[in-house]
């Protein structure tokens, strides 16, 4: 499978591929389409060439110039896909970490069924002010964002609200050593992990753990969400990952089976949740 990135790549260079086969139909040169467009002709050239991503009135303006402004929502439908399916986090916090949290609301509230797989962190919708605070806070650290972890924070709290409200179903596995990374003070931690055996009371949620001593049939993976068995979240330290390839999206819903497998759940679960918060005493 190749990678999200040169798949991002792809699907950009198929759309401009679409665009210089429009302007091969019309019998047009780059130049004389730059000056229907009102652009210079390097300009073209780029962006014939995936090398520099057209904006949306750059498709409509190509489009006309073509004689094929029907064709210019299509495009610019595809031109969209390709650049949200590989962002880099700079381009997504450049203006904080709150919008961030709430540009995911409208996706959770239609979602129906989640799964989620979590390597390093509590997963987002069930996290406390507190865990989400000292993480929030390293992030925005790491990356030099503006300061907006109080309101990001309450963004993240306010997103949950699917836990509780609607028909959704979250199928959620955790590595064990999500239970013992230090997040926050020691009280945070204690909270926290007290909040997560106060979630599997919840019908809605299905809370696996799974062991360190686990004999595993699937190597930990980088944190991952899927979306009514249509769509992937995919988190990386650089980027946040889309996939919406049937096969990819199959390939995912395998992992987290594989990974369900060797889970623990119910008394067994709580009994690991249990020894972490002993452990952070």
């Amino acid at each position: 499978m190749s990678s999200p990135s040169s798949k991002a790549q792809e699907a950009r260079e198929a759309v401009a591929s679409r665009l210089r086969e429009m302007r091969l139909d019309a019998g047009i040169t780059g130049r004389e389409l730059a000056v229907r467009c009102g652009w210079s002709e390097s300009k073209s050239s780029r962006i014939e060439h995936a090398k520099t991503p057209p904006s949306d009135a750059d498709i409509r303006a190509w489009c006309s110039a073509c004689g094929m402004p029907g064709t210019a929502d299509d495009l610019i439908a595809a031109n969209r896909q390709a650049d949200s399916m590989y962002v880099q986090w700079k381009r997504l916090q450049r203006t904080g970490l709150r919008q961030l949290q709430e540009s995911g609301v409208p996706l959770y509230e239609q979602t129906q069924q989640f799964h989620v797989y979590c390597s390093n962190v509590v997963p987002g919708f069930f996290q406390t002010s507190g865990y989400a605070t000292a993480l929030l806070t390293s992030i925005a650290q790491f990356r030099g964002t503006p300061d907006d972890v109080s309101d990001a924070v309450k963004a993240r709290m306010d997103r949950s609200h699917v836990i509780r409200e609607g028909e959704h179903r979250f199928a959620v596995l955790g590595e064990e050593a999500v239970l013992r990374y230090r997040i926050g003070s020691a009280e945070v931690m204690a909270a926290q992990l007290g909040h997560l055996l106060s979630m599997m009371a919840l019908p809605s949620i299905s809370l696996g753990i799974i062991p360190f001593t686990a004999l595993r049939q699937a190597w930990p993976l980088e944190t991952f969400t899927i979306f009514d068995g249509q769509r992937v979240h995919v988190e990386t330290l650089s980027a946040a990952i889309k996939e919406t390839q049937p096969s990819d999206v199959a390939l995912y819903l395998k992992a987290f089976g594989n990974l369900k497998k060797v889970a623990v759940y119910g008394a067994e679960a709580r009994s690991l949740i249990t020894a972490a918060i002993d452990a952070v005493g």
